[in-house]
């Protein structure tokens, strides 16, 4: 990513469940947090690389009445503790039906993101296991990475730009010049 044309690459963000943490749908027990396999290693690669790190994660239990705020909290104050801190966390607390602009695929939760850390969004890439992740990485004006999981659906696969089998696969697709 080092021409002109291109922007270099300064900070990833990672959609929580299903790509850093074993998805455990509307969780709010931080004992249930399970890292993915080989998370951890990526994420210190990640750092070492001297890239922000950051979390875009939809939380609709949240505006379902399934979770509080406080459980969420609880449970990525656990994943920060068994993945290292995270530059910038951004929450979206919504049900679809809210139409806020902050819920994946919409691009609130990056531009937010970005804005905090200070990026432009052609200098961010989102790595997320399904389309969503994806579709909010490209209209915010990111690189959007697509790492499937058994719920990946073969559509969201199939519109993806760029797919990687697992997260350093992910990682290396972003960091190794074109």
């Amino acid at each position: 990513m080092g021409s002109s044309e291109t922007p270099q690459l300064k900070a990833v963000l990672f959609d929580r469940d299903g790509t850093l943490v074993v998805d455990v749908p509307y969780n709010g027990d931080p004992a249930l947090v399970q890292p993915m396999p080989g998370v951890k290693d990526v994420l210190d690669e990640v750092r070492r690389q001297g890239l922000a790190t950051g979390v875009v994660s939809n939380q609709s239990g949240v505006g379902r009445g399934l979770l509080d705020r406080a459980q969420v909290d609880g449970v990525n104050a656990r994943v920060e503790q068994l993945l290292g801190p995270f530059d910038v966390w951004e929450i979206c607390p919504h049900v679809a039906e809210d139409a806020c602009t902050c819920r994946k695929p919409a691009p609130g939760m990056v531009h937010s993101a970005c804005s905090k850390l200070g990026l432009e969004t052609s200098q961010v890439a989102l790595i997320g296991d399904i389309g969503s992740d994806v579709q909010a990485a490209e209209a915010a004006g990111a690189v959007g990475v697509l790492v499937p999981t058994p719920v990946t659906r073969p559509e969201e696969v199939a519109s993806a730009r760029l797919v990687a089998p697992d997260l350093a696969g992910a990682v290396r697709l972003l960091l190794e010049p074109a």
